[in-house]
């Protein structure tokens, strides 16, 4: 594949992601789960027939091996789509993961002992004091708790917990992602680098998770073939099940590529 249709195909992605990701989260902020299972499922089935061959081909790094990748990995997804269920907004939760680069640096610093120059140090620190700024802010205005698709009629201080506990989320997240990254270096220099077998087994060995969060995704499912039909269609499709496969399906190049 050419340079430029990566980098086109990146860029496509990444903006039509964000925007059906948007329209869900405003129809239903619990449907994180739900979005995180449709992406890891259809991950899952092009490794199944593009990289592992319908099984025909045995993975060159162990199964077993990718275990403790795939549960962070698992978290890191869940936490990550669960905190839009936790009253934080949209733009937060980009900025907010921008944070990768100070928790790369501290678990660099304290699992790798890598050293860091000064300028290295004030470039990451003006982008953290950024995003905390852009919390605290956002914290000054907090979205009101939904459940089960309804505004509900909480204090204030109410909304501020679930608000602090998405940003716990949201944290953990980050340092799960940066351990994660390190874990998957040492795998490689182990056993060299297959990216798209990893791929293929990151996505496909925490299926059965997903069902411990049964009751959940049966819901948010319910809810989505209930929402109402988008009217410049005109195939009667729920409005939801029209944003979830546009946003699956707009993940596919990001991950594939």
């Amino acid at each position: 594949m050419s340079i430029p249709v990566a980098i086109g195909s990146t860029f496509f992605g990444c903006m039509s992601n964000v925007v059906f990701l948007e329209l869900l989260v405003k129809e239903d902020p619990g449907i994180g789960n739900l979005i995180t299972f449709s992406q890891f499922f259809l991950i899952a089935l092009h490794g199944f027939i593009f990289t592992a061959k319908c099984g025909t081909k045995k993975p060159s790094i162990s199964v077993k091996g990718y275990m403790i990748l795939v549960a962070m990995f698992f978290v890191t997804n869940v936490l990550n789509n669960y905190a839009f269920d936790l009253n934080i907004a949209m733009p937060l939760h980009m900025i907010f993961r921008a944070g990768s680069l100070i928790a790369n640096m501290v678990m660099g610093v304290i699992i790798l002992k890598k050293k860091y120059t000064l300028d290295k140090f004030i470039s990451v620190g003006m982008i953290t004091a950024g995003i905390t700024i852009c919390t605290i802010v956002s914290g000054q205005d907090v979205k009101k708790t939904v459940v089960h698709g309804v505004v509900q009629n909480t204090s204030e201080l109410e909304d501020f917990f679930w608000w602090c506990l998405g940003i716990a989320c949201l944290t953990i997240a980050l340092f799960i992602s940066a351990r994660m990254g390190i874990y998957q270096e040492t795998l490689y220099k182990q056993h060299g680098k297959h990216p798209q077998e990893a791929l293929f087994y990151t996505h496909l060995i925490p299926l059965p998770w997903f069902l411990c969060l049964y009751s959940n995704l049966k819901e948010h499912t319910l809810m989505a073939f209930e929402s109402e039909p988008l009217p410049y269609i005109g195939f009667g499709i729920p409005g939801t099940i029209v944003y979830l496969i546009g946003n699956v399906f707009t993940q596919y190049p990001l991950i594939i590529f």
